[in-house]
């Protein structure tokens, strides 16, 4: 995931009993296929260079089995570690907050939730019956991705969608191309939590 045209948008399969999603350029190119193995006891994500599944370009993988604080590490074709995303653990009930880690294990970026009231009306609102399919259309939760200077570097916004189905990257600040995929990655993570979370 090199090179990338912002923004990039995010949109969630409804058809699939997998937890799926197809991440698309600017130009509506495919940058990114990513499936949710469901039937998995620790969180196993892979990441395809299209929605033909013909080549795995990374797997996400969780370091434990349902916990608030687990680590979920990106690996590359070969298997390789080369950074993380970390959940804040009880922090992040109230107001989505998690870090991204290099592969030096260093904490790199922090992705926090611009404002927790949006989650609680969007999840109170999903509550009721029927209306609750029509919430992606009122709140929309956006989350931002900061340096360790505090730094904006991308906003991650839900866009009005029928079920909250689609997510647009906006870049603000300068993205250094060594960290795009960490980049990406944790914020592909990230969304698939937070979107199951409401």
């Amino acid at each position: 995931m090199q090179n990338l045209e912002f923004p990039i948008h995010f949109k969630f399969e409804v058809t699939t009993l997998t937890n799926d999603f197809t991440a698309r350029d600017a130009h509506g190119n495919v940058v990114a296929f990513v499936t949710q193995n469901l039937f998995k006891l620790v969180e196993n994500i892979s990441v395809y260079s299209d929605d033909t599944h013909n080549k795995l370009n990374y797997q996400i993988k969780a370091d434990r089995w349902l916990d608030w604080s687990a680590v979920y590490s990106f690996y590359d074709d070969q298997g390789v570690v080369f950074g993380k995303i970390a959940r804040k653990g009880w922090r992040s009930i109230w107001k989505a907050e998690y870090d991204i880690i290099d592969q030096d294990d260093n904490p790199q970026y922090k992705i926090r939730e611009e404002n927790g009231w949006v989650k609680v009306f969007d999840a109170l609102l999903g509550l009721i019956p029927v209306i609750g399919w029509f919430t992606g259309y009122f709140f929309n939760p956006a989350y931002l991705l900061q340096d360790t200077n505090g730094g904006t570097i991308v906003r991650l916004k839900k866009q009005p969608s029928f079920l909250g189905r689609k997510f647009e990257i906006e870049k603000i600040g300068h993205m250094d191309k060594d960290d795009d995929d960490r980049i990406m990655l944790g914020l592909m993570m990230m969304i698939l939590l937070e979107r199951r979370r409401g």
